[in-house]
């Protein structure tokens, strides 16, 4: 008999009653770090007092009117976004998967506008992951996600990551941008090259192609930086954000300059619940944590605090790591094949360590932003002893 939750998951048996900060307890009272955040979302970690709040207030007054309205909760979170990017225009939306489809739209819109409506295609890389509508499980390529759902959606090419040669050699007549995660998250946590990124910009502007950047994971500080591909010191034309800009809370977006924004006309695109009273007032307040002074710094600290204390890890455990990758607060540990990163994770789990399982036998370590060096030593503890308990001598007697 199919459960009444329809089985599309490979849940932990695991069921949690509540979350204070970087910790959260199950309903059997067991207490557990989060370095997971609901894979990159909870940003300001469980039950932060500034969110809890704004929501709160904002549920007793109006959730949703629909966007037949004016909702100035989303104008205030729109302009602050401008305020703080490259992107003259904001669009909400609910989710990652409906951000990026609304980015790959906006790349179409902006060449059929401009007289060249056979430049629809997009360079996507191969690793990368972009949600799972049926458009973006074509631009993530990835032939298991595609499996069972019949012909792939057209328009997405994809090259090596990182591989400037494959890409020139796939730009096209058709060609209208390059889409790109600055670190792929559940391709590996694999960070693109700062250089290989300035190089796409140089790319984009000697074709005339839009730069279409994918921070659905990456951005809203994770990287240290408010966006992650201001570490490349460069500007994308139109990017897709979401997770942790709602904190816990469903919001997506696409930022975009006016000369693509401009194109989305009423009638083009839109949603029923995107961009509402609530889902904004949510953004508002993770806004106004991690745009306070020293915010970010703090992030950066820590982050730099956290590779450091991996690397070691790595380094005393070679048998069961190779090393660390990632950047910020989205970093991986490469696993030997002889431990998978499932293992590791149900380890860390044994431990009272939280953490998220990605592409290429990495495990993903993407703790909320609000975390300290302290946080950092407990988790570390616990992966040291799960590492113990992975050895590869000692894996039949943790079987049996």
């Amino acid at each position: 008999m199919i459960p009444a939750l329809m089985p599309t998951y490979n849940r932990a048996d695991l069921a949690f009653e509540r979350g204070d900060g970087a910790y959260v307890w199950t309903e059997d009272g067991r207490r557990f770090l989060d370095f997971g955040s609901g894979i990159a979302t909870s940003s300001l970690g469980h039950a932060h007092p500034h969110l809890v709040k704004t929501i709160a207030d904002q549920v007793a007054k109006v959730m949703h009117v629909s966007n037949l309205y004016r909702v100035p909760q989303a104008e205030k979170l729109a302009a602050r976004h401008v305020a703080n990017s490259f992107a003259d225009s904001v669009f909400f939306a609910n989710s990652g998967a409906e951000a990026n489809e609304g980015m790959v739209k906006a790349v179409r819109k902006y060449h059929a506008e401009n007289g060249h409506p056979e430049k629809f295609r997009i360079i996507c890389f191969e690793g990368a992951f972009h949600g799972r509508t049926l458009a973006m499980l074509s631009a993530t390529g990835n032939e298991k996600y595609l499996a069972g759902f019949g012909p792939a959606v057209e328009g997405f090419d994809h090259v090596p990551f990182g591989n400037m040669n494959a890409l020139r050699d796939a730009i096209t007549p058709a060609t209208g941008g390059i889409m790109i995660e600055p670190i792929q998250g559940e391709g590996g946590v694999r960070p693109a090259d700062l250089r290989f990124l300035r190089e796409l910009r140089a790319v984009c502007d000697e074709f005339g192609l839009l730069l279409a950047l994918d921070e659905v994971q990456t951005g809203m500080g994770r990287s240290g930086k408010l966006w992650a591909h201001q570490w490349a010191g460069i500007e994308p034309d139109v990017m897709s954000s979401a997770k942790g800009i709602g904190g816990g809370f469903p919001l997506g977006a696409v930022l975009a300059k006016e000369k693509v924004a401009k194109h989305l006309k009423p009638g083009t695109h839109g949603t029923t619940y995107g961009g509402s009273p609530l889902a904004c007032s949510a953004g508002n307040a993770v806004l106004d944590v991690v745009l306070a002074d020293g915010f970010l710094a703090q992030v950066d600290r820590v982050a730099r605090y956290l590779w450091t204390g991996l690397e070691a890890l790595a380094a005393r455990h070679p048998r069961v790591a190779e090393g660390v990758q990632g950047a910020g607060l989205l970093v991986g540990l490469k696993l030997r094949p002889e431990v998978s990163n499932g293992d590791m994770q149900t380890a860390c789990v044994a431990e009272g360590l939280l953490t998220v399982a990605a592409g290429m036998n990495v495990l993903r370590v993407a703790p909320p932003l609000i975390i300290t060096e302290t946080q950092v030593d407990e988790a570390l503890a616990m992966m040291d002893r799960a590492c113990v308990k992975l050895t590869p001598a000692k894996t039949p007697a943790l079987a049996k």
